[in-house]
């Protein structure tokens, strides 16, 4: 490598993959660039406050507060020494020809690399009932965000629905702080969660915190609901109309209510920059495709939530095994695998375990009222969806271009899952046979003043 310039390395996230890849490549010599969103690393689980925040980290990440203070401080250690670059509070919101269109508080600037390491990470995965375009109503991982950064509660009465680990937690953490906390509501019945018992026991100890957390719901736990309706009015959110397991009609009054069946994987730049996709039919969503290191061809390497849905300590591992097989590819001396690659399958099984057992309610999306609103950026309403389908057939981005489904702020990111089972179900067909929107720059809203550059 003597007498070249050494390859120019950009991990985009600075979440626990992320930081492990950089951390890596400092290692064996390399100056990585990382571009993140986030004004401090940590992703969206080891998220930090501001500064002179008052609350511990043991009060913000509970049982994982070691490892949010470890990734911290190797991430800010690294940047304090120089020995990468960091771009804070930036978005990637473009590819091309090996560049980056990075939108900062500085405007729009491009970002040239050899290599790229996505570790873009996970948002709610969300469902459509109806009645949540109301004020009032949330992702869980926004309530979470609220309560690590600003400590606050986003709602004076307050009940959580939809399916998974995520939901537990959340619920967990405001009552711990204080909150009102009206019901925890799963779609997933508890014959269900069973199923995923046997694979959960690849990771005891994590399963043993879950069970203790669901513990300290107590009664606001119920298992196997059916959501039936949001209702509101002009300020808001009043209540939640659902049944329990036993078909029992209820009605809980609350101001807020935060949603999510666990996470979808954040894969818009994996789409531009040419990574093969492949349908997941026990996540039901598609990941981008990539070995068992991370590679996804064209100098391309994924770690994290946006290509396997490993939580934060897959997303560690990932993340080492990502940048190891940058520097194999680099001509680099690479780090010793074999171990990363052993727990990697473990916690493989343990998220499968957690796909069985809380599983995306495709039955519900599938047979939504007509009313219902399944993109609110763009207010298209399940009936527009079906409608599109009779007249353009059941692929997703025809059906896209006819309703204008995901085409709004979010890019499809919260109603794509709901809308392709819509149209699914309409055409008569498989899910993975309607396809996927198109992923299209920017993958962020951006002002036009960003592109009117002088020259």
């Amino acid at each position: 490598m003597s007498g070249t310039a050494p390859p120019r390395v950009v991990i985009v996230g600075a979440g626990p993959a992320g930081i492990r890849a950089a951390a890596t490549l400092v290692e064996a010599g390399l100056h990585p660039v990382v571009v993140d969103e986030g004004h401090r690393a940590g992703g969206q689980i080891y998220r930090r406050p501001p500064d002179g925040f008052t609350r511990t980290p043991e009060q913000l990440y509970g049982s994982e507060a070691a490892k949010a203070r470890a990734l911290h401080g190797l991430f800010d250690g690294l940047a304090t020494e120089g020995r990468l670059t960091h771009h804070l509070g930036s978005s990637v919101i473009a590819v091309h020809e090996g560049r980056l269109h990075v939108l900062g508080e500085g405007g729009l600037q491009l970002v040239s690399y050899d290599r790229l390491i996505l570790a873009t990470g996970a948002s709610d995965r969300v469902a459509p009932v109806p009645g949540w375009q109301s004020a009032g109503v949330y992702s869980l991982g926004a309530a979470q965000i609220a309560l690590k950064a600003q400590g606050v509660a986003l709602g004076r009465r307050i009940v959580l629905v939809g399916s998974g680990p995520l939901l537990t937690l959340v619920g967990a953490q405001l009552v711990k702080a204080g909150a009102d906390v009206a019901a925890v509501l799963d779609t997933s019945p508890w014959n269900q969660q069973m199923r995923g018992f046997s694979r959960l026991a690849a990771r005891p100890v994590v399963a043993l915190r879950g069970l203790i957390l669901r513990a300290r719901l107590g009664r606001r736990y119920y298992a196997g609901v059916t959501l039936e309706r949001i209702e509101a009015d002009a300020s808001g959110v009043t209540a939640l109309r659902w049944r329990d397991a036993g078909g029992r009609e209820q009605l809980t009054p609350c101001d807020m209510i935060g949603m999510g069946w666990h996470l979808r994987a954040e894969t818009h730049l994996a789409d531009l920059v040419g990574c093969a996709f492949a349908y997941d039919e026990q996540w039901r969503q598609w990941l981008p495709k990539a070995d068992e290191m991370g590679r996804g061809g064209n100098g391309v390497y994924l770690a994290g939530d946006g290509v396997r849905l490993l939580g934060a300590d897959g997303a560690e591992i990932a993340g080492r095994l990502a940048a190891a097989a940058c520097l194999a590819d680099l001509g680099y001396p690479a780090p010793a695998i074999s171990a990363d690659l052993h727990k990697l399958k473990r916690l493989e099984r343990f998220a499968r375990g957690l796909a069985t057992a809380f599983p995306w309610p495709e039955a519900m999306a599938r047979t939504l009222p007509n009313d219902v609103i399944v993109c609110r950026c763009e207010n298209v309403t399940a009936g527009s969806i079906r409608e599109s389908v009779e007249r353009g057939g059941g692929e997703a981005n025809r059906v896209k271009s006819l309703s204008r489904v995901g085409m709004g702020r979010c890019q499809g990111r919260f109603c794509q899952l709901a809308a392709v089972e819509l149209v699914a179900a309409k055409a008569g067909c498989t899910t993975e046979a309607v396809g996927r929107f198109r992923g299209q720059a920017p993958v962020r809203p951006a002002p036009i003043a960003a592109f009117l550059r002088e020259g």
